[in-house]
């Protein structure tokens, strides 16, 4: 899989459907769909508005795929992570790893998810049910 596609992209696009990670060669793939919950600190939110420094954060969200595929070896990606305002329910991030078996690819999917939320500078502002914007924080995705 030493051509595995990287596909990466921020935007204000909704989530897309993920395509399937390879051509069928391999074990596992896994699909990590992070959507916005109705609730934020307790309180009823309508979404959430992300925003990003967005010259930094697509180069890191390269340099987490890159730095993944060096060291579990090559493997197709799909990352997406929206800006603007994402409504409750509705998908903020995109995570889909292929890998050769299971286990394994769970866990990459989930150090995936990590490293965004630990490294890319995204940040969150709830936008509460009763008017209320709250303070940005730095995001990831959904916990």
């Amino acid at each position: 899989m030493e051509n595995a596609p990287v596909l990466i992209t921020l935007g204000p696009e909704p989530v897309p459907a993920a395509p399937p990670c390879d051509d069928g060669s391999l074990g596992a793939e896994v699909i990590f769909l992070g959507r916005v919950r109705g609730v934020e600190d307790g309180r009823e939110i309508t979404g959430i508005r992300y925003s990003a420094y967005e010259s930094m954060a697509l180069p890191r969200l390269r340099k987490i795929a890159d730095d993944l595929r060096a060291e579990h070896g090559a493997h197709p990606v799909r990352i997406h992570h929206r800006l603007g305002f994402v409504p409750n329910g509705e998908p903020s991030i995109l995570i889909a790893v292929g890998g050769g078996h299971s286990a394994a690819t769970f866990a990459l999917c989930a150090e995936y998810l990590r490293r965004i939320k630990g490294d890319v500078p995204v940040w969150k502002h709830p936008v509460f049910k009763h008017g209320a914007s709250g303070d940005g924080q730095t995001a990831g995705p959904v916990e």
